[in-house]
């Protein structure tokens, strides 16, 4: 098939996928997120054949929407919320985790007579967290404004960006003094960036920002571009992953609108999650679809027994040092929810499978697996956690049904 016609049926599965969820729902409740990969694994080579796996245009557009991912990812972080108690703690849970998963990683290599490589790239991959997934999930159930959202706010922050630097160490193949000195250049220039934005902004930019917010000229929507466009390829002159410059491009932007009315900073989060949720995002979840690898998955049996491995260590690795470390404070009582919510992986497992497989460390086979497990953790353990953790916003637990609060329960929140 041509790259349009490509982009033709990508297109409508984007759109179908929300309705695809609605109908789900009936029976059981499924992360749209989940529904695009598996309508992509359904159109793919794997299956319909009807999207090919190396179209220019579709894949341009999915790395970009896995980059708005990362960028709204970082800008759903508030700061002062996560900062003391819940960003020290998903600190050491994650040094913990890092030890636990690279651990296991080259355990189960050298089980079998692989290559050490195939270890750390898998134990990479047990060590991130799904921000950029679990938050619009935990939004849509008002949990966010509550201590879980800021503790899940705060794993997922240090759990999504802290494998990207792991990634410039481990496996991007360079001499590690030239990563750390390309990791301190950029360090600069985001600390320089991060302070900028933090400044109050001139009052003729404030009062332009607001004239144009609803009309064509949409200033605010295409500032956050250029800041996002910057730091990206700032990492990749410096030869870093992008998703590095991509996720402190959204604190950029967060903290550049810490003065700006709540009204005007929900217009242009408004804005911004229709661009990136609205189009961009889904394309790159069906793209990992098509791109997931069935064949090679179902080519040998023992492959298959790996996902539910995959799933165990997803929990042991990522979740065990979060329910350690939540035994205290405000959150001791959700310990089992935050270890299911920080155990929900995928997007950098794509993401470090894909530089695994490339490289030749990680065979199509064991990197599918990978991302199977990852696309069943997004689909069940953020559901369990949501089944038990209704009553943090006093909301009983089966109104969870992936639909956000109505008016009276934003008003409940409000007044709490």
């Amino acid at each position: 098939m041509s790259d349009t016609a490509d982009l033709v049926v990508v297109v409508v599965l984007v759109a179908l996928a929300p309705m695809a969820t609605a109908a789900c729902a009936r029976w059981i409740p499924v992360p749209t997120v989940v529904v695009e990969i598996l309508l992509g694994v359904l159109a793919g080579p794997a299956l319909l054949g009807w999207i090919g796996r190396n179209g220019d245009i579709v894949n341009d557009l999915s790395e970009f929407g896995l980059v708005m991912l990362m960028f709204l990812a970082g800008y759903e972080i508030d700061v002062p919320r996560i900062k003391g108690r819940p960003l020290t703690s998903a600190a050491v849970g994650w040094g913990a985790s890092l030890v636990l998963g690279l651990g296991a990683g080259l355990l189960m290599t050298v089980a079998v007579g692989g290559e050490t490589m195939a270890g750390v790239a898998i134990g990479l991959a047990l060590t991130t967290t799904a921000l950029g997934t679990i938050l619009p999930i935990v939004r849509d159930a008002g949990l966010l404004p509550t201590p879980l959202g800021a503790n899940i706010m705060a794993i997922g922050t240090v759990g999504e960006f802290a494998p990207i630097v792991a990634i410039a160490l481990l496996l991007s193949g360079r001499h590690p003094g030239a990563t750390v000195a390309a990791l301190a250049v950029f360090a600069i220039l985001a600390a320089v960036a991060l302070l900028l934005a933090v400044r109050p902004n001139p009052r003729w930019l404030d009062r332009l920002v607001v004239k144009t917010l609803h009309s064509s000229g949409q200033l605010a929507v295409r500032l956050a571009m250029v800041i996002m466009v910057l730091l990206v390829w700032f990492a990749d002159e410096l030869e870093l992953d992008n998703l590095m410059g991509a996720f402190t491009a959204g604190l950029v932007l967060r903290l550049s609108l810490w003065h700006a009315p709540g009204d005007l900073v929900e217009t242009i989060s408004a804005k911004l999650d229709g661009i990136g949720f609205g189009f961009f995002i889904p394309i790159f979840f069906v793209m990992s679809g098509v791109k997931f690898d069935l064949d090679a998955l179902l080519d040998k049996p023992g492959l298959l027994a790996l996902i539910p491995l995959f799933l165990v260590l997803f929990l042991l690795v990522r979740g065990l040092p979060t329910f350690v470390l939540a035994g205290r404070g405000e959150v001791a009582g959700r310990r089992r929810e935050l270890a299911l919510f920080a155990s929900t992986a995928l997007p950098l497992v794509v993401v470090i499978t894909n530089i695994a497989v490339e490289n030749g460390y990680l065979s199509s086979g064991k990197a599918a697996a990978l991302v199977g497990a990852g696309m069943i953790s997004v689909m069940a353990f953020p559901q369990l956690a949501l089944r038990t953790a209704g009553d943090a916003t006093g909301t009983r637990a089966e109104e969870f049904d992936g639909e956000p609060p109505g008016e009276n329960e934003d008003e409940v929140l409000k007044d709490r």
